[in-house]
């Protein structure tokens, strides 16, 4: 088994200012995802009220103003010192905001789904990482036994983990929908996708630019056979334990594909996790070259496309090509591979640039949105086999003081 990747050190925090009005809260303002999702118009349909999505991480900070009341009790699966909701690190309180950040004050960060609830699955320790795969497959199952609708796992690893594998079959048969994102580029490691976003019926989340124009995979992501979708995952605004930074990395797109998975579920309450599946990749906007690619998979993820499309019910995930197996017939776990740890750790760090680049602006999903007509290229994904550890985020840029925001 490898050997972990070692974490960097946190960013240094930048205070961002005071502001007395919602419209200057800059917060809000550069929530360049939103606008490139279409968030308000999907909001129209949904919301994700009734949807309870898992955050398998290192705890969410529910005392952060925009997650006020958003956050369920959880559970700590590293030692046991907290209920899930305090978190050491920042990572888990970054993810869950994207998904469920509020929107009823126009002041920082807005969720895609700001009417879900969060369950907090504390999995990573105070240096973001997990040692024991095993760790991270009770929360799994912990997770589903509380009522997780959704799983999000922005973390992963190089070795593969029979223990998780047949923790996913148990959500997969609890007709839970899974998220993972495909990893970060960190040399020398490897970079093949990470698991357990390559395991059978995970949707596999690599990540987009902001300045991409129509080709625009973030160069740090990791992409692969098993890539599924994409979603913005560069110059992102996050909330974090005593106020915001910049982040980038997969580990922040994967929570905007779970939060679209919400949005579906909340608006239809009884949507198997199939179906729900299904919807996402057949609805998502191609990119790069025609039908699935390897780089973004299906294409970049479309809420409102979703939550509108006319789209044949299926009666299993599309995503599991393996013969059956399980408790969930969901392929085989990965075979001949110990149970390796892995992280979600900031793996480098960028100097502070709070200017977009130089490349055409990014269009967003809903500018060569189409009446649904699946292509022939959107074929049954690759059946994820193989291992790895590393970290599955790049946390980048300024982190501001608790007083940038405050009610």
């Amino acid at each position: 088994m490898a050997a972990p990747a070692q974490a960097a050190p946190a960013p240094p925090a930048h205070g961002i200012g005071f502001f007395t009005a919602p419209a200057d809260d800059p917060v809000r303002h550069e929530q360049w995802q939103l606008d490139y999702l279409d968030a308000t118009e999907a909001w129209q349909r949904a919301d994700g009220a009734g949807v309870t999505v898992a955050v398998l991480d290192s705890g969410v900070d529910s005392s952060h103003p925009d997650l006020a009341g958003q956050v369920l009790a959880g559970v700590d699966l590293v030692d046991g010192t907290t209920d899930g909701r305090t978190d050491l690190v920042g990572h888990g309180t970054t993810v869950a905001a994207l998904i469920a950040g509020r929107n009823d004050d126009g002041r920082g960060v807005v969720g895609l789904a700001p009417k879900a609830k969060i369950l907090p699955v504390r999995v990573l320790n105070r240096d973001n990482r997990y040692d024991d795969a095993t760790t991270v497959a009770n929360g799994v199952r912990w997770a589903v036994d509380h009522g997780a609708r959704v799983i999000n796992m922005s973390l992963g690893g190089t070795g593969a983990s029979e223990a998780l594998a047949e923790a996913l079959d148990y959500a997969f048969d609890k007709d839970v929908v899974v998220v993972a994102c495909t990893g970060n580029i960190t040399p020398p490691a490897s970079t093949q996708v990470w698991y357990p976003a390559r395991e059978p019926g995970v949707l596999a989340v690599a990540g987009l630019s902001r300045d991409g124009g129509d080709e625009p995979l973030w160069s740090g992501s990791i992409t692969g056979p098993q890539t599924v979708l994409a979603a913005p995952a560069a110059d992102l605004l996050g909330a974090r334990p005593g106020g915001y930074w910049r982040v980038q990395g997969t580990s922040f797109a994967a929570p905007l594909v779970s939060a679209t998975a919400a949005l579906v579920r909340s608006r239809w309450p009884q949507m198997s996790a199939a179906n729900v599946v299904n919807r996402l990749i057949l609805t998502a906007r191609d990119l790069g070259a025609a039908g699935r690619d390897d780089e973004y998979g299906f294409g970049a993820v479309d809420p409102v496309g979703a939550l509108t499309a006319k789209v044949p019910n299926v009666d299993r995930n599309p995503l599991d090509t393996n013969a059956p197996h399980g408790v969930a017939a969901f392929g085989p776990a990965p075979s001949g591979a110990a149970d390796g740890g892995g992280m979600a750790a900031p793996a480098s760090e960028q100097a502070q640039d709070t200017t977009r680049g130089s490349g055409q602006a990014n269009p967003g999903v809903g500018a060569k949105r189409a009446a649904f007509a699946p292509a022939d290229g959107h074929g049954s994904p690759w059946r994820g086999l193989l291992g790895g550890l590393a970290a599955c985020v790049l946390l980048v840029g300024i982190a501001a003081t608790a007083a940038a925001r405050f009610r």
